[in-house]
């Protein structure tokens, strides 16, 4: 199977990386709000600049996949898995920045994505927890994000 679609994906989240590497050598913040679904995450710092989202996500929807792979249903699915997965490590890669991270989001993928850290022992001394919520807007995540680490952090 070929997966070379995927490197241009790689290539942007590995910019994006680096730009939020950035943005933490910059900052004190030892605190990650995520808000995700399978196709999309905010990455919003826990910060007294918390106004600063990254946003990260694959490069092809599931409509452009259809498009470029007409082979059949097997192929596609392949192509989401190793896709999924490619999102999933820069977002885990991100996350070693950081000493407590906020999952959050609609869907299953915060607990996806939450599964895959509890089995990595690079993630042992991290604190990790999830909570529900809708869809938001960009105002309404750093709300919920402000809201829940000043709730839980300790001075």
């Amino acid at each position: 199977m070929n997966y070379s679609v995927n490197t241009s994906l790689t290539q942007q989240l590995t910019k994006k990386i680096k730009t939020i590497h950035t943005m933490t050598k910059t900052n004190t913040s030892s605190s990650l709000g995520i808000w995700m679904d399978h196709s999309v995450a905010h990455l919003i710092e826990f910060s007294e600049q918390t106004g600063i989202t990254t946003t990260l996500q694959p490069n092809l929807t599931r409509d452009q996949m259809s498009h470029h792979f007409s082979k059949g249903d097997y192929q596609k699915h392949q192509l989401e898995q190793h896709q999924q997965k490619e999102f999933y490590t820069a977002l885990g890669k991100v996350i070693l920045n950081y000493d407590k991270v906020l999952l959050f989001g609609p869907t299953d993928a915060k607990v996806e994505l939450f599964h895959l850290l509890e089995a990595d022992s690079h993630f042992n001394n991290k604190i990790i927890e999830m909570k529900q919520a809708d869809k938001m807007t960009e105002h309404q995540q750093h709300a919920f994000v402000l809201g829940y680490f000043l709730k839980h952090t300790t001075v």
